[in-house]
């Protein structure tokens, strides 16, 4: 028995199965990023008041690359319209340009997800003392002559581990001094300064990452979540570029509609980008 709109649409409705099936898969969507952003609503607002690390799980600010996060945003925006392009390239029977406009969509996806490694990076090299006479630094640390590396987690510090290891001093690149709202002042006197600290005046000492703050563990969530999706529609993206373009000459219009499948997702993609940066990086 032949299944009935697999490629046609509906005369009632206008649209084909896949279509209907990946209305649903984002609505499922929605309500799981729509429970993330909540989270950190909620975190956010119950937090308290002060600038962090000087008042203790107080929200963090000015702790993101903006410039970077603005890049990456006119990345995505980017390949949403080549993925638009790619679509209607096959309208017009022009596969040739139908396979660039999607080689370019993938290629933002996978350069989306380069820059964002950086990103992680920093913060895995980025690291807060708090000192046990009250006061805390924030920077780039060396210990033994090594800086810590987002791909390499035995590189990573904690206090446990210097006394463990009998270090008996780090070194600290200091980031330049903020104000209450979390812009660098102009005419700081402590930019970049390099200090040396003792182990036995360390009261606490951790990366930017989950552990250490609910900012950070929200943070990677949301943009681990965001950034296997993006891998994922790209690999699915590439397979109808090269593998699945066979399906062209068989049934052009399922393979159509395909592209016009994974575009919807891809739009949903960006779309959360859309709504994460602002929130996540400007407030």
């Amino acid at each position: 028995m032949e299944i009935p709109y697999i490629y046609k649409a509906r005369p009632d409705t206008g649209l084909y199965n896949a279509k209907v099936g990946i209305w649903l898969f984002l609505a499922s969507e929605i309500m799981l990023f729509g429970a993330l952003f909540s989270a950190y609503i909620l975190l956010r607002v119950s937090a308290p008041v002060g600038f962090w690390p000087e008042t203790a799980l107080a929200w963090p600010r000015g702790l993101l690359n903006i410039p970077i996060g603005t890049f990456n945003t006119a990345v995505l925006i980017t390949s949403s319209v080549t993925v638009v392009m790619a679509w209607a390239s096959l309208q017009m029977n022009k596969f040739s340009h139908f396979r660039v406009y999607m080689v370019i969509t993938v290629l933002c996806a996978f350069a989306f997800l380069g820059i964002k490694s950086f990103e992680y990076n920093d913060k895995f090299s980025h690291y807060v003392v708090q000192l046990k006479s009250g006061k805390a630094v924030t920077g780039h640390i060396e210990v033994n002559g090594k800086h810590p590396r987002f791909w390499n987690f035995s590189d990573q510090w904690s206090l446990a581990r210097l006394t463990t290891e009998s270090v008996k001093e780090i070194s600290i690149t200091v980031d330049p001094e903020r104000d209450k709202h979390g812009h660098v002042k102009s005419h700081s006197n402590h930019a970049h300064e390099n200090k040396t600290i003792a182990t036995d005046d360390i009261q606490f000492l951790g990366s930017y990452t989950p552990a250490t703050h609910p900012f950070f563990a929200v943070y990677f969530l949301i943009t681990a979540l965001h950034g296997l999706h993006v891998l994922g529609g790209a690999l699915v993206l590439a397979y109808f570029a090269f593998p699945g373009a066979k399906m062209w000459k068989d049934n052009p219009q399922q393979f159509i509609n395909r592209i016009e499948v994974g575009g919807l997702f891809w739009h949903f993609v960006d779309l959360v980008w859309i709504f994460l940066f602002p929130v996540v990086y400007l407030l």
